[in-house]
């Protein structure tokens, strides 16, 4: 694996096994609030990130690159802990999970460090996540404590 050439990634997710799956792609993915966009009238959210490549650990490599994940579907979106003014605060994507309620609908929830979290309320689960641009060397490796 090259180190500028690797393969962009391109996920679509359209159940929670799905989901699961982006959610490994983007665990340590950073990101700014100002990143972070709802459109209710189009029912999306979308969003950002510096994700952390974690396929070229393996190679010995620690790498970010830009990608973009969005939701369609979306009928709300929520926070806690997360100041929409503080456009330029960074928050650090831990997990995405998928909480159904009457099938296919659900909540997804983006789990932040520090408590941060954004709900969203979907039909169903319908999300794309693509690599943009280039790929850079990261400044380390994210450590994860006891195993988590």
């Amino acid at each position: 694996m090259s180190d500028d050439t690797a393969d962009p990634l391109k996920l679509i997710a359209l159940d929670a096994e799905d989901l699961a799956i982006i959610s490994a792609h983007l665990q340590d993915a950073v990101l700014r609030v100002g990143d972070v966009a709802y459109l209710p009238a189009q029912k999306r959210f979308a969003l950002a990130a510096r994700r952390f490549d974690w396929e070229g650990v393996p190679h010995g490599q620690k790498r970010r690159r830009l990608a973009a994940l969005h939701f369609e579907r979306v009928v709300h979106a929520k926070s806690t802990k997360v100041d929409p003014t503080a456009t330029g605060a960074v928050l650090n994507l831990l997990a995405i999970t998928f909480t159904e309620s009457a099938a296919p609908a659900g909540e997804v929830t983006l789990h932040f460090s520090d408590g941060a979290a954004i709900r969203l309320g979907v039909e169903c689960i319908e999300a794309q996540m693509k690599d943009l641009g280039p790929v850079w060397e990261a400044v380390a490796k994210p450590d994860h404590p006891n195993g988590a």
